[in-house]
C-alpha cells in the first residue's frame, strides 16, 4: 500500500526489446539502454525528467507536442526526445536556457486555448498539463481569449463512467493512439485539420460509438478532458492498494485508488504481468457492486424457506448451521452433506472449504464450478500432457505466427487478452477461428480471420480429427518432435486411427458443416506455422465430448511440435477469476490439492498428519451427483460458497427440485442470489476489495489480492469458513491468509516455493514454484512433458444425443457478452446494464422469416427440458439452424431449457448444444411467472427480517 497517492511512473515511451545495448550521456549522467530506446525513456531510466504532453509509455511515440525538445551535441536543432532513438556515444542536454524558453513558448500556446479553472477542475493536483506548466515556469500568457477558441465546447456525458470535456483537450492524440494500439477498437479519431482538429468518437457521442469503455483513453489523457465520473464527484484519491481483478480468468492487476475506505477509482497496474497496464469495462469501472445497497451484511437464519429471515450474530448463525449438519449426518449418514467451493473466492478460502469437508464433514463431497465449465480441461490435459492447466503466458501470443481460437470469444469474455491478440494479428499473425458463430475476430475493419470454420454445435471432435487427418496423411507433422517427446506406442495406435478415411474432411463435411477445402487449408496453415498457438474456451469443454475435444487439441499441438516454447501451446481460457485456483486447491471430489488422487496412500498420509484426521480414501459426489441424491432424499445438507447454482447450472427445474429437497442449505455470498432463495442459513460474503489472499488466472499466475477496505459483514470469507468449522467441532485457528498459503505450500509440491513475501517481491508467480523453479514456470513442458512422454489419445467422434428433429429443429448455443459477467450478480448492480439489460436470442433472418419473427419480438423457446421467453435479435452472426443467447440475467431462464446431458468423463454439462423450437409469444413462460412470484416473496421475507432487526 502506498501511504499517499502518486501517479504510476511513466517513462514516456514503450521499452525497446533489443538485446544490444548502447551507451550515452544525459545531463552528464552515463547510462546504458537497449538499442532502440528513446532518449526520453533513457532519461527517465537515468532519473532525469523530460517534460512531455503527447508522450506516454503505453503507446508509440508521436512527437507532436514539442515540449520534450532536447539538445544533442553535434546535431542541429532541437529534436523531440520521444521520437529520437538513443545512439552510442550520444551526449544529450535536457535543461538549457534556450530549451526552457522554447518550451515555455510552446506551453503558452497550449494554455491560451485552455480553461484556467484549475482550482475547481476535477483533476486539480493530478493533471500533467498543470504539472508541466509549473515545471516549465510558465507565469503569464500573452495571448488573450478574445480570438477564436474551444472554451465553449460542450461536454459529452453519455458514458456512465467518464466524461469527455473537449474544452480541455490539447489534441495530443494520446487517447486516439491508446484506443488503436492498446485496445485495438479504433473508436476514436482526430477529426478536422489545423485549429479545427478535435477528438471524435466517429461522429457520435461515446455511448453511441464503437467505444468499449475499457478506459485506455482515460488513462492516457494528460488533462481533464477524459475524467472518471467518480473523480468528478469525489475528488482525487489519497492512497492506493494494488490488487487483482475479480472478474474473468485473465487476472488483471489493478490499483484501487482510495479515500479512507472508499474506492474512488480503479486503474490498471502497469506492472501487472497478465494485463500490462490495460483493463476492460468490468475491471476498470464495474466495481460499484461491492458497496451496492443489495449487499447482505448480517448473518441470517430461518427454519424453512417459507419463513422470514432472522438477522442473527455470527456465532448464532454458524452454530445453527453446524447443529443442522450434525443432525443430518446422525440421521442419514456421514455422506448426506457436502459443499461447493467458489471460483470467485481466494485460493486460501477455497482451500479451507475443501479442508472443512474432508476433515470436518468426514467425506469427500466437495466440488467446484469448474465442474460445469473447465473440468474437461483438467481431464484432457492431465491425460495427454500430465498437467491440468494452460501451458503459456498470455504475453507469449506476441511470438505466435498462427493462432487458432476455438470455442472462445476473447474480445467479449477475456477482453484484455483479446486486445493483446488483436495487436498480434495486426502485426501479421494468421488466424483460424473455429466457432458456430461469426464472432468479432472473424471479420472487422482492422483484423480478419484467414479461415473461419463454422462448425455445427456438437461436432468439435470431428473437426479436430479432420484437421489431424490432413496433417498426418500429408506428412505435415513434426516427426522428430513426436519421436523425441511422445509415447511411441500410443502415437502409432493413434496414427493408424486418425489416418482412416472416415476422418477425412470430405467424409466429415456434412457432419461438421465445414467445407472440406476450407478445413484442409486451415489444417495446412496451422501445421506449417513457425509457432502455432491454440486458445480454446467453453465452446470446447461444455459438450458431451468436451474431454475428448481437449485431448484432440493436445494431439494437434504435439503432432506439430507446438509445445514447450513461447508463441505456441494449448491455452484454456478460464472463465472466472479463480476457477484455475479452485481446481488447484483440491476442490474436486477425487483429488487433494495439487491434483493428487485420494487413492494415493502417501499423499493421504501427508494431509492426515497435517490435519490430524483420518481421510476417507473414496471419492465423493460431484455436483450433479449431489443434486440427483438430493432429489432422491439421500443428500440433505449443502454448504454453497459463492456459487449461484440455481441460475448457473443446467436444467433449472431439476436444480430447484434438489435445492427444495435439502434440509439445510447454507449459502455464503455477498447478495441474496437465486440459490439463496432456497437457503436456511445465509453467511454474508466479502467482495475482493474486503480481503487478503490470492487468485490464479488462466496462465497459472498466482496474483495477490489485497484488502482495500474492512469487510462490511465483519468477516472475510476465510474467517466465516473458519467459524463454521469451529462450530462443527473441527478446530481451525488462522490469524491471516498468509498462514493458510504457508500450509498450502507445505503440502503441495507445485506450490512449495510460494509465499506472500515472494509475491510481494515478484508481483506474481506462475506455478509450479518450488526448488526446481524458485521464481515460477512461465512456460510448461519445455524439455519434457509433466507426465514424461506426451500421450496421443484416441478421439473417437461420438455424436451427441441432443440432436435437432422436426419437433426441435434448431440448435441453441450460449456464451457471454463484454459488459456482463456470468450470472450477472456483480455487473447487473453496476451501470453496465446500459449496454446489456436483458438476455436476447440471436436468430438468423432465414429462420426468423420462416417463423414470422421480427427484430425485437418475444420468442417462446422450448426444449426437452423446459421453456422460457426471450426477445429476438435477427443476426447473421449465427448460421441458419443455430440460435444463440447469453445467460447473465436470472429472469431470462436460459438454463431452464438446457438439458442435463454432460461430458462422458467429467459430467460437465452440454450447455452448447440444446435442440429447441422458437415461436412468437406475448407473455412470459410459466416458469418465469413462478420465479417472479417466488422472488417477490423472498424479497418480502428479507425486508421483514430487516424491519425486525
Amino acid at each position: 500500500m502506498l501511504k499517499y497517492y502518486e501517479p504510476q511512473k511513466d517513462f514516456g515511451t514503450p521499452p525497446a526489446s533489443s538485446d544490444a545495448q548502447v551507451s550515452l550521456t544525459i545531463d552528464g549522467v552515463a547510462i546504458k539502454v537497449p538499442e532502440g530506446t528513446s532518449v526520453m525513456r533513457a532519461a527517465a531510466l537515468a532519473g532525469i525528467k523530460v517534460p512531455k504532453l503527447c508522450a506516454t509509455d503505453s503507446v508509440d511515440a508521436f512527437g507532436s507536442c514539442r515540449v520534450c525538445m532536447v539538445e544533442i551535441d553535434g546535431r542541429r536543432g532541437y529534436p523531440a526526445s520521444c521520437t529520437t532513438p538513443a545512439e552510442e556515444g550520444m551526449s544529450v542536454s535536457t535543461q538549457t536556457p534556450k530549451l526552457a524558453n522554447l518550451r515555455r513558448n510552446v506551453m503558452e500556446l497550449y494554455i491560451s486555448d485552455h480553461p484556467l479553472d484549475c482550482l475547481t477542475c476535477p483533476t486539480n493536483g493530478d493533471c500533467e498539463l498543470q504539472d508541466t506548466a509549473g515545471e516549465l515556469g510558465l507565469r503569464e500568457v500573452r495571448y488573450g481569449f478574445e480570438g477564436e477558441n474551444h472554451l465553449s465546447a460542450e461536454k459529452d456525458e453519455s458514458n456512465p463512467y467518464f466524461t469527455f470535456d473537449p474544452s480541455k483537450c490539447i489534441v495530443c492524440s494520446r487517447c486516439v493512439r491508446a484506443c488503436e494500439e492498446v485496445q485495438g477498437t479504433f473508436a476514436l479519431t482526430i477529426e478536422g485539420r489545423g485549429f479545427d482538429s478535435k477528438v471524435s468518437a466517429g461522429g457520435a457521442d461515446f455511448i453511441g460509438s464503437d467505444c468499449v469503455s475499457c478506459g485506455a483513453c482515460v488513462d492516457a489523457c494528460p488533462t481533464a478532458t477524459l475524467t472518471e465520473n467518480s473523480i468528478i464527484e469525489q475528488g482525487i484519491p489519497e492512497h492506493s492498494v494494488v490488487t487483482t481483478c475479480a472478474y474473468c480468468g485473465v487476472g488483471c492487476s489493478l490499483r484501487a485508488e482510495v479515500k479512507g475506505n472508499t474506492v474512488v477509482r480503479m486503474t490498471p497496474w502497469k506492472d501487472g504481468a497478465a494485463n500490462e497496464g490495460h483493463a476492460c469495462v468490468k475491471g476498470r469501472f464495474a466495481w460499484g457492486y461491492a458497496t451496492h445497497g443489495d449487499r447482505i451484511t448480517s448473518p441470517m437464519i430461518r427454519d424453512s424457506i417459507d419463513d422470514a429471515w432472522r438477522e442473527v450474530s455470527w456465532d448464532e448463525a454458524v452454530n445453527f448451521a453446524a447443529s443442522r449438519f450434525r443432525d443430518i449426518q446422525q440421521r442419514h449418514g456421514r455422506n448426506a452433506i457436502g459443499a461447493i467451493t467458489s471460483s470467485r473466492c481466494t485460493n486460501e478460502e477455497v482451500y479451507l472449504v475443501q479442508k472443512l469437508v474432508r476433515a470436518g464433514f468426514g467425506n469427500n463431497n466437495v466440488d467446484t464450478c469448474a465442474r460445469v465449465c473447465h473440468s474437461p480441461t483438467g481431464y484432457g490435459l492431465k491425460t495427454t500432457l500430465g498437467e491440468s492447466a494452460g501451458t503459456q503466458t498470455f504475453a507469449s501470443v506476441a511470438k505466435a505466427d498462427v493462432i487458432m481460437v476455438m470455442g472462445s470469444n476473447p474480445t467479449e469474455a477475456h477482453p484484455v487478452f483479446g486486445s493483446r491478440l488483436k495487436k498480434r494479428l495486426r502485426e501479421g499473425a494468421k488466424l483460424i477461428v473455429i466457432d458456430p458463430r461469426s464472432i468479432e475476430l472473424v471479420a472487422t475493419p482492422h483484423i480478419r480471420a484467414d479461415y473461419h470454420l463454422p462448425v455445427n454445435p456438437g461436432c468439435n471432435v470431428a473437426v479436430l480429427n479432420a484437421m489431424a487427418h490432413v496433417i498426418a496423411t500429408e506428412a505435415l507433422y513434426d516427426a522428430d518432435y513426436v519421436e523425441a517427446r511422445c509415447d511411441s506406442a500410443a502415437f502409432a495406435q493413434w496414427f493408424e486411427f486418425i489416418c482412416s478415411d472416415e476422418h477425412s474432411p470430405e467424409a466429415l463435411a456434412e457432419t461438421t458443416g465445414v467445407e472440406a477445402q476450407t478445413l484442409r487449408a486451415a489444417a495446412r496453415l496451422y501445421a506449417n506455422a513457425g509457432n502455432g498457438a491454440i486458445y480454446y474456451g467453453l465452446g470446447v469443454t461444455e459438450h458431451s465430448q468436451g474431454s475428448t475435444a481437449v485431448m484432440g487439441i493436445a494431439n494437434l499441438a504435439m503432432l506439430t511440435g507446438n509445445l514447450g516454447r513461447e508463441g505456441v501451446g494449448v491455452n484454456p481460457m478460464r472463465g472466472q477469476n479463480n476457477v484455475q485456483g479452485s481446481c488447484d486447491m483440491g476442490s474436486f471430489p477425487h483429488e487433494l490439492p495439487g491434483y493428487r488422487h485420494l487413492s494415493d496412500a502417501a499423499t493421504r498420509s501427508l494431509f492426515e498428519e497435517a490435519w490430524q484426521v483420518e481421510l476417507d480414501p473414496n471419492p465423493g459426489m460431484r455436483i450433479p451427483n449431489m443434486f440427483d441424491a438430493a432429489v432422491d432424499g439421500e443428500f440433505r445438507g449443502l454448504y454453497c460458497q459463492g456459487e449461484d447454482v440455481a441460475q448457473s447450472d443446467p436444467n433449472t427445474h431439476h436444480i430447484e427440485a434438489a435445492l427444495r429437497g435439502l434440509e439445510c442449505l447454507v449459502v455464503q455470498d455477498i447478495f441474496l442470489n437465486e440459490t439463496a432463495k432456497y437457503a436456511h442459513v445465509f453467511l454474508p460474503g466479502a467482495s475482493f476489495l474486503e480481503k487478503d489472499g490470492t487468485f490464479i488466472n488462466a496462465e497459472r499466475r498466482i496474483s495477490p489480492v489485497r484488502k482495500v477496505m474492512p469487510p462490511l459483514s465483519g468477516k472475510a470469507d476465510w474467517e466465516a469458513t473458519m467459524a463454521f468449522a469451529n462450530a462443527l467441532g473441527y478446530p481451525m485457528d488462522y490469524a491471516h491468509p498468509s498462514e493458510i498459503m504457508d500450509e498450502i505450500a507445505a503440502l503441495t509440491p507445485t506450490f512449495n516455493g510460494v509465499s506472500y513475501a515472494k509475491l510481494d517481491q515478484l508481483g506474481s508467480i506462475q506455478w509450479p514454484c518450488n526448488e526446481e523453479a524458485p521464481e515460477g514456470t512461465p512456460t510448461m513442458h519445455v524439455d519434457s512433458f509433466v507426465r514424461g512422454e506426451g500421450y496421443f489419445a484416441i478421439t473417437e467422434f461420438v455424436p451427441t444425443d441432443e440432436r435437432a428433429n422436426r419437433r426441435f429443429p434448431l440448435l441453441l448455443t450460449t456464451g457471454r457478452i463484454l459488459s456482463q459477467y456470468n450470472v450477472g450478480a456483480q455487473t447487473r448492480r453496476t451501470a453496465n446494464t446500459v449496454w446489456h439489460d436483458e438476455d436476447i436470442l440471436e436468430i438468423h433472418p432465414h429462420d426468423a422469416q420462416e417463423r414470422g419473427i421480427g427484430d425485437g419480438d418475444w420468442l417462446g423457446i422450448q426444449s426437452r427440458a423446459g421453456d422460457t421467453v426471450l426477445r429476438a435479435r435477427l443476426s447473421e452472426s449465427v448460421k441458419p439452424g443455430v440460435v444463440y443467447t447469453t445467460f447473465h440475467h436470472p429472469f431470462s431462464g436460459a438454463n431452464v431449457v438446457t438439458t442435463d446431458n454432460s461430458d462422458w468423463a467429467t459430467n460437465c454439462p452440454e450447455y452448447k448444444v440444446t435442440a429447441v423450437q422458437v415461436t412468437k409469444v406475448t407473455a412470459p413462460s410459466a416458469w418465469q411467472a413462478r420465479q417472479r412470484a417466488f422472488g417477490e416473496r423472498q424479497q418480502a421475507l428479507l425486508a421483514k427480517a430487516r424491519v425486525d432487526a
